[in-house]
């Protein structure tokens, strides 16, 4: 069974920065793919970004230039560095775990909020 426990979230003022942490326990592949998305309310989760094991990213066009995730595979630990957050940044942000022929790991969830 894997586990992924999240930390970083919090407030913070417009333009500020936040570095998202997620760190994945349990059985796992070397070959996954982790990533994140956001759910702003009474919206749909929507996806931010993606890693996969090989390090190729892909983000949400919306954040592009602002956010950047990365990983250590040793720690089993993925990143979402943000900057220049925007107040429609604010939302419930997970992360995810894919494995081959595995179902979907989900954290649960980490606040952010950009408020002045």
């Amino acid at each position: 069974q894997v586990q992924l426990v999240e930390s970083g979230g919090g407030l913070v003022q417009p333009g500020g920065s936040l570095r998202l942490s997620c760190a994945a326990s349990g059985s796992i592949s070397s070959i996954y793919t982790m990533g994140w998305y956001w759910q702003a309310p009474e919206k749909q989760r929507e996806l931010v970004a993606t890693i996969t094991s090989g390090g190729s990213t892909n983000y949400e066009n919306s954040v592009k230039g602002r956010f950047t995730i990365s990983r250590d595979n040793a720690k089993n630990t993925v990143y979402l560095q943000m900057n220049s957050l925007k107040p429609e940044d604010t939302a419930v942000y997970y992360c995810f775990l894919d494995q081959p022929r595995r179902t979907r790991t989900w954290g649960q969830g980490t606040q952010v909020t950009v408020s002045s």
